[in-house]
Order: C-alpha cells, then sequence, then structure tokens
C-alpha cells in the first residue's frame, strides 16, 4: 500500500470518536451544567501510594528505564497473574513471559509488526478485528500494512465475533484476531468455551491471538476467565497467546499510563526486540509505582463495589428502556437510541436537551460498503462517576428521552 493511500485509510478507519463527537456538538450549548458519559476515564480516588511512591522515586526521572522492566514490576505483575488466575501460579516466567508497556493501547498497537513478521510469506496479511472496535486494533493493521477485516459483534453473536462464520481462506491469511473482554462497549465477556476456541483457530492457523483484558478487573458478578489460563489447560502452554492489561481502568490510573503484556515467549522475546528500537520505555518512578498497584487488591475492591452502585442506578432507572441490559463486566452502557433517530441523533437531543455528553455508537464501529454502521443506533455510556453524579446523569437521560 503506497503511503499517501494508507495514510488515507488510516484516517477513514480511525478518526477519532472524541474528536468526531466534539465537532458534532461544537455549536451547540448544553441544556443544563454539562455531565460526561462519553469518556471512559475512570473518575474514581486515585489510589493513596501514588504520589508517596513518586515522591520516593522522583529523582529516576533521571535515568533511562530498562526496556524489560524493573524485575520488581515483572515479578508483582507474575504475582498478580496468579492470584487472579488460580490455575497460573508458577507457570508465568517473569523473564520469558511479561513485558511491560505504556499502557495497553501502545502493547495493542506496536505487537503487530512482530506479528507481521512471524508470516513473510503472505502476499496479503489480514488482522481481525471485532466491530464495534477499539481503534487502536485497526490503526495498527493500517500502519503495518495489513488489511484489517472487521467481524461483527452483534446482538444476534451475543456481541462477541462469531467464530465459526470466519472463512478459512481469511483465517489461512491472518496474523493476528484482536478479541476484548470483557468488550468494549457491550460488556459482553468470553467463557472459556469461546477462548478455547479462539486459541484453537489461533493455533491451527498459526496467528497471534491479542487479548484485550484491561476491564477483567471490572464485572458484575463472576470474573471473567483469561486467555491465558484458558491456553495453559488447553496444551500447558502459552503458544500463540499473548493478554493485555493496565492499570487505567482496573486502578483507576489512566493518566499513568502504565500496562503489560503476557503469554507466548517467542513472541515476547521478538517484541522485547522491536520495542528496544520503536517503543516508548516506562518511566523507572511509573515503573515503582505500578509494581504497588498490581501488589494491592484495596483498591480495586473499592473501585468494583463503585461501579457495582452505578448499575444498580441503572437497573432501576433504566429498566425496560433502550435495550437496557446489565453488562457481564466493564463500566459501558450500549444503549439503543432507534426509536430516537439513531445514536448521533439521541447524542444531539441529550446534550441540547439536559447537557448529558455520550457517544454515538457509529464512531466505534465500521460500515462495510453499501451497508449501515452496525452501531448507528447506539449510544455508549460511561459510568465512571460518582453514584450522585450517575444518578443525576441518568435521571435526565430518562427525562429527556421519555
Amino acid at each position: 500500500m503506497k503511503p499517501d493511500t494508507a495514510l488515507t485509510r488510516l484516517d477513514e478507519l480511525v478518526a477519532s470518536p472524541f474528536a468526531r463527537l466534539t465537532r458534532l456538538l461544537e455549536r451547540m450549548d448544553p441544556g443544563a451544567s454539562p455531565i460526561d458519559l462519553s469518556l471512559g476515564e475512570p473518575k474514581a480516588m486515585i489510589p493513596p501510594f501514588v504520589g508517596l511512591i513518586l515522591q520516593e522515586h522522583l529523582h529516576e526521572f533521571g535515568r533511562y528505564p530498562p526496556i524489560r522492566g524493573i524485575p520488581t514490576l515483572r515479578q508483582s505483575i507474575v504475582q498478580w497473574i496468579g492470584r487472579r488466575y488460580p490455575t497460573l501460579p508458577g507457570k508465568i516466567d517473569a523473564e520469558r513471559h511479561v513485558l511491560p508497556l505504556n499502557g495497553s493501547r501502545e502493547g495493542l498497537f506496536s505487537t503487530i509488526f512482530p506479528a507481521l513478521a512471524r508470516k513473510p510469506a503472505i502476499k496479503k496479511p489480514t488482522v481481525l478485528i471485532p466491530n464495534p472496535f477499539y481503534q487502536a486494533y485497526a490503526a495498527a493493521a493500517v500502519a503495518s500494512g495489513a488489511e484489517p477485516h472487521f467481524l461483527p459483534s452483534t446482538t444476534y453473536a451475543g456481541f462477541l465475533p462469531d467464530l465459526g462464520a470466519i472463512d478459512e481462506s481469511l483465517l489461512e491469511r491472518t496474523v493476528a484476531l484482536y478479541l476484548c473482554s470483557p468488550s468494549n462497549p457491550q460488556g459482553a465477556v468470553a467463557g472459556q468455551a469461546y477462548l478455547a476456541r479462539a486459541i484453537a483457530l489461533a493455533r491451527r492457523f498459526d496467528f497471534l491471538l491479542f487479548a484485550d483484558e484491561c476491564y477483567s478487573e471490572i464485572y458484575s458478578d463472576i470474573p471473567p476467565p483469561g486467555a491465558l489460563e484458558t491456553a495453559y489447560a488447553e496444551t500447558g502452554s502459552f503458544t500463540n497467546v499473548v493478554a493485555f492489561n493496565s492499570l487505567s481502568k482496573r486502578s483507576g490510573l489512566p493518566g499513568l499510563r502504565s500496562g503489560f503484556v503476557a503469554g507466548d515467549a517467542d513472541f515476547i522475546a521478538s517484541l522485547t526486540r522491536f520495542r528496544n528500537v520503536a517503543c516508548p520505555q516506562v518511566p523507572l518512578p511509573v515503573q515503582h509505582v505500578s509494581a504497588a498497584a498490581w501488589a494491592d487488591e484495596d483498591h480495586v475492591e473499592k473501585g468494583r463495589a463503585l461501579y457495582g452502585k452505578n448499575f444498580d442506578l441503572a437497573d432501576t432507572l433504566l429498566g425496560g428502556r433502550y435495550g437496557y441490559r446489565r453488562p457481564a463486566g466493564s463500566f459501558f452502557l450500549w444503549l439503543n437510541m432507534a426509536a430516537f433517530g439513531g445514536g448521533e441523533a439521541a447524542a444531539t437531543t441529550l446534550w441540547k436537551g439536559c447537557g448529558v455528553r455520550v457517544l454515538p455508537g457509529a464512531y466505534l464501529t465500521h460500515a462495510q460498503p453499501g451497508a449501515d454502521s452496525p452501531g448507528k443506533d447506539y449510544v455508549r455510556v460511561a459510568l465512571v462517576h460518582d453514584a450522585d453524579i450517575t444518578r443525576e446523569a441518568l435521571t435526565r437521560i430518562v427525562a429527556t428521552l421519555g
């Protein structure tokens, strides 16, 4: 693909949904004091240890950090994985299976390049992406020269890609499958049987399963299963599987820009070599904070309780409206606005009518040629505020839409 063509294609696929929303609403005054439910930015209290640890290690901003991360951080991540997934203690090696990242987004983008390098003979490499999707997936595909192929994740398929509907000729050209569970924006959780099927396809056709699990610690009832525990249960190895997580959602620290990737040892080695020359290191003070955050569950439980209260409010205030269902995971609502003219029209109505800012679903989905966007009838609502603000926002939505 020529550079100018690639840039045009990139702009078409991954225009910022938030920039699009700003353009949609920029000439309109809010109907009340604004409440922003468009951005998945946790508003819970920052863990109290963050400032103390940063201050203690402030002098280390004067050093280049190791690309593989300090041993304390890698070991803290390994111990967290072992606590979170009871079958994995002792199975994850801090030296071979784990690599710190500048947030999961950086990793979800950069990993596509070594994934592509694994299969140099493919003439038309393809990246499989759920639809709706996180823009980093498509940006990675297009920037690397691969062809993004979007897999509908609609009500019919349980808001997850239908793995049985993927043509084998497409799978043979696939270099990576992105899978988000709990999913953004629908909050669907991939069960172990589903994950096992995705892993089996990755191994049969020798592509990478990129499991985006950044919402894994935000759930309503049962902790979502993970790709690594499922992969190990199937074959006793992590071959063809890597999982991504971060402190942005789990710990309410989106500004820290700290996450990790873990899994297939050979791929982690290739990614380490690539990141050593092409990606930013995680600053040393941030690594120390991250090690403490992965080791602490108290602040995570408090955050999860906050989201639980918000969903209790949604159950009461939205029950029976807009196709609402309490999601199994994440902190988003995926509401059907077909009766109000679709997602863009509803977002406009809510902003002008009551000052609540929500994100049109079309901005998170890709429309195939000649077809409507699968998200055109929806809005995404992020329940990231405290209970009082959430109650006010949901009450306004119901009062405005009816």
